[in-house]
């Protein structure tokens, strides 16, 4: 047996506390943001940061269910929630094939300008402290710090 204790001994392991799969059908939404915005205000008390979360979770989900399950409500999307410490990180899951978030225009440059969609993942960029992309797409991870 090791004298060392582990590299992360006393750290904050993560959490989930929060793990709700249902079908992608666009009413679902609100549920879901009012449970994730109540669980953030339980653990970090209210915050402004509420509504960035709010704001980002509302995009996030509709993506899913928009462009990720074609809004086929036989299909489920899935929103993790995982504390650790002082983050909060929302995990965001589709059944659809995924796509590349390299291949959207920014919606600062020409093309993105006058296009009446596309600004979502980029108020999600600004509105979250970390944005990954995994699963081919499929699935957005967003952190938020407080």
């Amino acid at each position: 047996m090791s004298k060392h204790s582990a590299p992360d001994a006393g750290q904050p392991q993560p959490q989930t506390k929060l793990d709700i799969t249902f079908p992608a059908q666009v009413d679902r939404i609100a549920v879901v943001i009012e449970k994730v915005v109540a669980l953030a205000r339980q653990l970090h008390g209210e915050t402004e940061q509420e509504q960035e979360i709010a704001l980002a979770l509302t995009e996030a989900l509709a993506n899913a269910i928009k462009h990720g399950s074609k809004n086929d409500p036989s299909l489920e999307v899935q929103c993790k929630v995982i504390a650790e410490g002082s983050a909060l990180t929302i995990i965001v899951r589709d059944s659809g094939p995924g796509f590349d978030p390299a291949s959207v225009a920014s919606p600062l440059e020409s093309a993105g300008l006058s296009a009446d969609h596309g600004r979502g993942l980029y108020m999600i960029r600004q509105l979250m402290d970390e944005v990954r992309f995994e699963q081919r797409g499929a699935e957005i991870r967003m952190t938020k710090r407080f």
